[in-house]
């Protein structure tokens, strides 16, 4: 496959000075998608010069370029490089150029992605652009400040659906050749990397809201798990929301959302054609309310990137963290205002903002805006601080200036820059004008400074039991040594009949290294202190001693689930900095977790004490496992049939199963024996159990072949290399690996072998390993597209090698000259490695 061209800031500059583009028409063949793996491509774009005779190029990452005509004139083809793009030269002051080139389809999840289904061997294709993957299918200025209306013919099979930005002009069908002929509507004033195209037999289903027709698709053989009324009632709300709030109209008459198979990511926002990650979110087992909530917070996610993205988008990808956080403050707002999940906040912290605070302790740690260098240099930056902190950042402004100047900066904003390109100072400026607040420096502190503050509680109390002094600690890292003022509320809260309720709650201001809370002086020690109750600021929290005892006993006795997520994400933190012993922790999950009610807090705490197993002393691990999977066997038998919690529970008995018992036990639901009343051991499910049971050796290899026998779908062969992939053997684990390396493995086999193929108890078998991730790292940059060699980097590190001399081989490896997007997955996984080293220290001594 062509090479694409990285392009540079300067160069993006210097284009978008140069040129005006006004419209492209790409036409499309997909007629030849059984014959071959290209498509024929035709791009004609017209675009002004306001320097005629100058020269320039346009992306194109084709296989080949058949002829290519600027003005009428023949293009010089002879030098084309995908990498550098086609060179335009001599230039007019108004230009056409028309292109006709061979492009490949893709197995990568970039550019236009082909899987065949392996049910009925229907053919599907959806796009997939950003960062800069439109050139994959079409000439092309990629860059989001050059915006253009899109015209899109597409060819294909006549028993085939194609959905794009728009809806279809007309449809000519030709009976004789099989063939159909699809020309959509021009498009408003967009970027490239919005547009989108999907094709094949996709199943659709329609309803009109509020004047805009709502499209829902997948494949033919996953209709039965479309769930429109689920989806639609979100997508409904969520128009209803950001309609009441956002000043502008969303400007499309259509609204289509696609469920995309082998997906790379939750969801993109392509303008009116949302692609949606099918194996996340198209349920075909039974879910809870976990997996409903964050479906819905994907669609709310995405819907907001209508305007902020789409409507009105950035101007180079500095801004990519204003994108996402944004559409992520404004997803867990709207899921809170407009739909049933009114505890969104609570699942924000639990589930998104702890993924912030960890990847801002990396080493690879950035400022929320990050100068971009270029396109492969922002691929690195979807990560945990551009969208989450970046999203609590959002959450305090909004707090800050109050939420109507917030929404009233935001209607100045979409208004004056709809269907054109902006900057963060753009939105500040009409912000500090609905509010009448400076917000500059509050800009500066939070968005162009890196790391987390840690809050701790330093307290003295005198012989009545009375506070005599309350200082709140403000720690900053050494690298970062940037001390906030943080708005946080103090709660104190009592043990009343086996309740934690709060008696008051202190709203203050913190800043500098140390803040007395005179106000606190004298007032009785509660059972409970919760410095940052209600979750107002970004930073890590401590428990005090007295505090940290009652909440190991007491978590799920306090009413409000924000303060016990609180809770846990101080505990999590603990652990993590080596303050916390993995023995504690793991008796914090089986003595609170298994009576908290929340579900959100439940199965992300869950997958936390799972982890937290790599903290502990080798000799204590398989005691502690012990202890979790009977706790957690204990609260499936007493949750009601059916219900989420029995789910839930059941998942993480089966997971952390390892007496011949337990193992027999969950053997047999595969079974039908013994099954709890109410558990449905459906296809997940049932793929999660064997799993499970195949990696500790209690049933052989070939039960994945029997249940791949059972289940042949695309999401049973996706969930089978996950399986083969945690096999107890060396021969399993050369297969794998094989799978991992090879430059042509489609993504999803390359991710499943990847997600299964170090689990904490197999060093032994991954160990031999360690270098050849090491030497695989550059060679898989150079071979694969930056998205693909990030995933491999991250999910490929060989995490259970907790051990000191893993260390001492990748700080060898980092010392050598590399670019620092190629080390950024070693850095970061030699940082959780040396973390996991010193928890286990501690949990040994303690």
């Amino acid at each position: 496959m062509a090479a694409t061209h990285i392009l540079t800031r300067d160069e993006a500059q210097r284009r978008a000075e140069l040129l005006h583009v006004e419209s492209y028409t790409v036409e499309l063949d997909l007629t030849g998608h059984e014959q071959g793996d290209t498509f024929d491509s035709r791009t004609a774009v017209k675009f002004s010069c306001t320097e005629p005779g100058a020269e320039t190029f346009i992306e194109i990452a084709a296989e080949r370029i058949e002829d290519a005509y600027l003005n009428g004139e023949p293009v010089d083809l002879t030098a084309f490089d995908p990498k550098a793009g086609l060179k335009l030269r001599g230039l007019a002051a108004e230009n056409e150029l028309v292109v006709n080139a061979v492009f490949a389809y893709s197995t990568d999840g970039q550019g236009l992605h082909r899987m065949t289904d392996p049910v009925d061997k229907e053919t599907y294709l959806y796009s997939q652009f950003e960062v800069a993957d439109a050139q994959r299918v079409y000439a092309c200025f990629d860059q989001p400040d050059l915006k253009a209306a899109f015209t899109f013919q597409v060819r294909t099979p006549k028993h085939w659906t194609v959905i794009s930005n728009m809806k279809p002009e007309s449809e000519t069908v030709v009976e004789d050749v099989n063939l159909k002929v699809t020309l959509f509507e021009q498009s408003v004033r967009m970027s490239p990397y919005i547009t989108a195209i999907c094709a094949g037999p996709y199943v659709g289903v329609h309803e009109t809201h509020d004047g805009i027709d709502m499209g829902l698709y997948c494949r033919q053989s996953m209709k039965d798990y479309l769930d429109p009324e689920g989806v639609f009632e979100v997508t409904r709300q969520g128009f209803d929301h950001f309609h009441a709030h956002f000043g502008v109209r969303y400007p499309l008459a259509k609204y289509d959302q696609v469920f995309a198979p082998e997906y790379n990511f939750g969801a993109m926002e392509n303008f009116g054609c949302v692609t949606i990650a099918e194996a996340s979110f198209l349920f075909r087992s039974q879910v809870t309310d976990f997996e409903l909530e964050q479906r819905a917070n994907v669609i709310l996610h995405e819907m907001a990137h209508m305007w902020f993205g789409d409507l009105v988008t950035m101007r180079w990808w500095d801004d990519l963290w204003l994108n996402e956080s944004f559409a992520e403050w404004a997803s867990h707002w709207a899921n809170v205002e407009a739909t049933r999940f009114d505890g969104a906040w609570t699942t924000f912290l639990s589930a998104r903002k702890n993924w912030g605070y960890g990847a801002d302790q990396q080493p690879t740690t950035h400022p929320v805006y990050t100068a971009a260098g270029d396109t492969e240099e922002i691929q690195a930056n979807f990560d945990g601080i551009t969208y989450s902190k970046g999203a609590s950042i959002l959450k305090q402004l909004v707090a800050y200036v109050g939420i109507d100047p917030f929404l009233a900066g935001l209607r100045a904003y979409f208004e004056k820059h709809q269907f054109g390109n902006a900057v963060f100072q753009d939105l500040l400026g009409e912000l500090e004008t609905a509010s009448g607040k400076p917000l500059q420096d509050f800009a500066d502190t939070w968005l162009r400074t890196a790391g987390v503050s840690t809050l701790r509680p330093d307290v003295a109390v005198d012989a009545d039991g009375n506070y005599t002094k309350v200082t709140v600690l403000q720690e900053v890292p050494a690298e970062h040594p940037t001390h906030r003022t943080h708005r946080i509320a103090i709660g104190l809260y009592d043990l009343e009949d086996g309740v934690l309720k709060r008696r008051d709650r202190t709203e203050v201001d913190v800043a500098g290294e140390a803040t007395e809370i005179a106000a606190l002086v004298g007032v009785t020690q509660p059972d409970f202190l919760l410095l940052n109750d209600d979750d107002l600021t970004y930073a890590k929290l401590r428990l005090d001693e007295r505090s940290l005892a009652t909440a190991v006993e007491h978590t799920s006795a306090l009413d409000d689930s924000l303060a016990r997520a609180l809770i846990w994400a101080a505990a999590w933190d603990m652990l993590r900095d080596a303050e916390l012993p993995a023995t504690q922790f793991v008796e914090l999950g089986c003595r609170s977790l298994t009576t908290e009610d929340d579900i959100n807090i439940v199965t992300v705490a869950q997958r936390q004490v799972g982890g937290a197993l790599a903290y502990a002393d080798p000799a204590n691990r398989a005691a502690l496992r012990e202890s979790w999977a009977q706790a957690a066997k204990a609260a499936m038998e007493a949750a009601a049939p059916g219900s989420d919690p029995q789910r839930s529970w059941a998942k993480a008995y089966a997971s952390n199963s390892r007496s011949e018992a337990d193992l027999a036990r969950v053997s047999g639901w595969l079974e039908g024996r013994e099954v709890p009343e109410g558990l449905a051991v459906d296809a997940d499910l049932r793929w999660a159990l064997l799993t499970g049971l195949v990696g500790n050796g209690a049933v052989p290899e070939d039960a994945i072949d029997a249940e791949l026998d059972r289940d042949s779908t695309a999401d049973g062969q996706r969930l089978s290399y996950v399986a083969r992939a945690v096999v107890p053997n060396a021969e399993a684990k050369q297969r794998a690996w094989e799978r991992i390396t090879d430059p042509n493995s489609e993504n999803w086999v390359r991710r499943s072998s990847m997600l299964g193929f170090a689990p904490l108890d197999q060093a032994d078998l991954v160990r031999p390993y360690l270098q050849a991730y090491l030497d695989a790292v550059p060679e898989l940059w150079e071979k694969l597209g930056a998205q693909q060699a990030v995933e491999f980097s991250k999910l490929a590190f060989p995490s259970n090698l907790i051990e000191a001399e893993t260390l001492e081989r990748l700080d060898a490896w980092l010392a050598e000259e590399r670019p620092a997007p190629v080390k950024r997955g070693v850095a970061e996984g030699r940082a959780d490695i040396a973390r996991a080293l010193k928890g286990r220290e501690l949990d040994k001594s303690a």
